[in-house]
């Protein structure tokens, strides 16, 4: 790839077949909105990461840039023309006169071109093109990164949006707890030591809310900076909340799937054929281009045409390093699409595993643990209110029913981050 691959695309070829980056075409996405949003939903979130995200929008004018590739490698090379006066005499002056001119001087002019045997032009384009389809498909497997990303960033605002609300539930039915055994000591029904360690709870469920708080701001933040601070106002609603539903799916559909969808293996295979198209192009350059020249040349009365043609004799360089080494790489990128294609099947094993367990321990508090953390909570604060529970019973239910709803919405944040992970490794939508 003498010609071609001196300008870069040595570099390109490369990183194509050796690192093999995954990729796809960009997809269109819908006008946005004149004014920042102030609710979201996760449908308006993928669609405003697709459309504004600026390391995705730079790595989209890498399609621009192999596409001018192509253009450059299907031009054909420029005519050369030359033009010269020869037979001066600079050490004596004198003699340059009209008469020199006219009858001593000799004009010259050529045109000349060169002839790109081999079929040069036609693999340059070929192996452009290729190279451009591997570059449009990872910008598609960027997408669908993004997508898994955003999604990722939109369920955990909405797990930060219900632990706050927890909290902030959990604070005022203690507060309200407090409230009632503070009366209990006015009215000599309580211990004040026993009141105080009560009261001192509450502390604890301040700090829950601060911290819910604080893990709200930083979830916003984390969704603007993928959508685009510009397109969301940074107080914004999530629109949605942690759900769990229900689904049966096949693992080895779903392999089936991910090899067909993968934008990452499909540019594993773009890059085989990228590395053929470079093959070939390196062989078309074992053939020696022909430079072929017509003069004209006026010294005095006559005039004289000339007919030249030019040519290396392949002597030495029949470009047999380059062509070594693309049949390297030929065997290279058919080793990292092989790879490429059991890292898929890989991927799809792992987010099946995890969405399975996922589920699993979601249904486990739907069983009745949930039911039971709040009734044993109810059970207690009443007998404790009444006298006839102790303090440290009180305490650990409280404690108890926190940790259950706190783990619960965890549970589901877990579940539905699955659906995302497994969403991600097939490739495509399989869960809504």
């Amino acid at each position: 790839m003498r010609g071609v691959l001196t300008h870069g695309r040595r570099a390109v070829i490369a990183a194509v077949v050796a690192a093999m980056p995954m990729c796809a075409r960009a997809q269109t996405v819908q006008p946005l909105p004149g004014q920042p949003l102030n609710r979201l939903s996760m449908d308006d979130a993928m669609r405003l990461a697709l459309a504004r995200n600026q390391a995705l929008q730079a790595q989209r004018l890498t399609i621009d840039q192999a596409k001018a590739d192509e253009t450059t490698a299907n031009l054909k090379p420029n005519i050369n023309v030359s033009f010269g006066v020869a037979g001066f005499t600079p050490f004596t002056p004198s003699s340059i006169n009209s008469d020199f001119f006219a009858n001593v001087a000799s004009y010259s002019a050529g045109v000349s071109t060169l002839f790109e045997r081999g079929g040069k032009r036609g693999n340059r384009l070929a192996f452009a093109q290729a190279t451009t389809d591997v570059t449009t498909k990872t910008v598609t497997d960027a997408e669908r990164q993004l997508r898994f990303q955003t999604a990722q960033a939109f369920i955990g605002v909405l797990l930060a949006k219900s632990t706050l609300e927890l909290a902030q539930q959990n604070l005022k039915n203690f507060s309200d707890v407090v409230d009632v055994n503070r009366q209990r000591v006015t009215a000599g029904d309580l211990a004040e030591a026993d009141f105080f360690k009560i009261s001192l709870q509450k502390l604890q469920f301040e700090q829950d809310l601060s911290s819910a708080e604080i893990a709200l701001v930083q979830a916003k933040a984390n969704l603007r900076q993928l959508v685009g601070f510009e397109t969301v106002e940074e107080n914004f609603e999530p629109s949605g909340e942690l759900a769990h539903t229900a689904r049966a799916f096949d693992l080895e559909d779903l392999k089936r799937q991910a090899l067909d969808a993968r934008p990452d293996l499909q540019a594993a295979r773009g890059g085989v054929v990228a590395a053929q198209k470079s093959l070939e192009l390196e062989k078309s350059n074992r053939a020696r281009d022909v430079t072929g020249e017509l003069d004209y040349t006026h010294t005095g009365p006559q005039n004289v045409f000339g007919v030249l043609g030019a040519f290396d004799l392949p002597v030495r360089d029949r470009n047999q390093g380059n062509i070594a080494k693309a049949e390297v790489t030929v065997r290279q990128s058919s080793e990292s699409e092989l790879a490429a294609r059991y890292l898929v099947l890989t991927d799809v094993a792992n987010a099946y595993a995890g969405w399975q367990t996922a589920e699993k321990v979601v249904k486990l508090y739907e069983s009745g643990y949930l039911d039971q953390a709040k009734q044993s909570l109810d059970i207690s604060q009443y007998v404790f209110q009444r006298g006839a529970g102790s303090l440290l019973d009180l305490l650990d239910a409280e404690r108890t029913y926190r940790d259950t709803q706190l783990g619960y919405r965890q549970a589901l944040s877990s579940y539905m981050t699955s659906v995302a992970q497994l969403n991600l490794a097939v490739g495509k939508q399989v869960m809504p």
